[in-house]
């Protein structure tokens, strides 16, 4: 585990979807770290614990990770709490199989919308309010933008959600291209791709045996299990960190071994 206490000291991290799963790991991880937060996420109550757990380190607001408004209201949030914005890491997104997304000839159209509104329009709408404001200060900043190893690996038995696979795949082409592009001013763009992750999101999974069974073959680290949490908090602390000041394009898999069993 990299050292908490020093690494993001004095940096303010943006974390888009913070109050729950992944996200709230995040938020904890990098408070812990010496970052001054900004929290965005749907859910009023949740975001009230948060913010709650880290005074005067964390600020926050209600804000949908589709709403380009929110976006702006975030960086400005940063902005006017601690004078400027470091990075973003976004995290905000979720399935979209309760509108219809699933295998190619029973993927509805609103389903397809839904799912690729959620987490991939959502992902360029933090992400150009962030680099903007990178812009505007001058210096570089760093986004780190949260995939799915569905992306690249398919698991067609248990997990065909073409469109969720298709945006998923969609915010690795745009980190890249977004890599390439500003890379001469010090903006930083990467990718971190989970395997399965014990979330609210993941409940369906984890509660099927049949499912449970493949993924402790497909992860097969640590005796086979579901990711934690807290599993990924060394990837994103480095990635957000100076560490990875020449890091930039990349995608990190946390997933168990999903990406390399075949």
């Amino acid at each position: 585990m990299m050292n908490k206490g020093k690494v993001l000291q004095g940096q303010v991290i943006w974390i888009a979807g913070g109050t729950a799963g992944l996200g709230l790991g995040a938020v904890r991880c990098c408070a812990e770290a010496g970052a001054r937060l900004v929290v965005t996420g749907v859910n009023a109550l949740e975001l009230e614990a948060v913010l709650a757990e880290w005074p005067g380190q964390a600020v926050g607001l209600v804000a949908d990770a589709r709403s380009a408004q929110g976006a702006e209201e975030a960086v400005a949030l940063a902005v006017k709490a601690f004078g400027r914005l470091d990075g973003l890491y976004h995290v905000a997104g979720g399935s979209g199989r309760a509108q219809g997304d699933g295998a190619l000839h029973e993927l509805s159209e609103v389903g397809w919308d839904h799912t690729l509104e959620l987490n991939l329009k959502s992902v360029m709408l933090t992400n150009r309010a962030a680099v903007k404001q990178f812009r505007l200060q001058g210096g570089g900043g760093v986004i780190v933008n949260l995939a799915s190893v569905l992306a690249y690996v398919p698991a067609p038995e248990f997990f065909a959600s073409h469109a969720y696979a298709a945006a998923k795949a969609g915010i690795i082409g745009l980190s890249r291209s977004m890599a390439a592009y500003y890379a001469a001013e010090q903006i930083r763009v990467n990718v971190i791709a989970p395997g399965l992750v014990e979330t609210p999101m993941a409940q369906r999974a984890l509660t099927d045996e049949r499912v449970m069974a493949y993924v402790r073959d497909k992860q097969p680290l640590d005796g086979g299990r579901a990711a934690r949490v807290n599993d990924f908090d060394s990837a994103v602390l480095f990635l957000l960190s100076p560490a990875a000041k020449f890091v930039t394009g990349q995608v990190l898999a946390v997933d168990g071994g999903w990406s390399v069993m075949g």
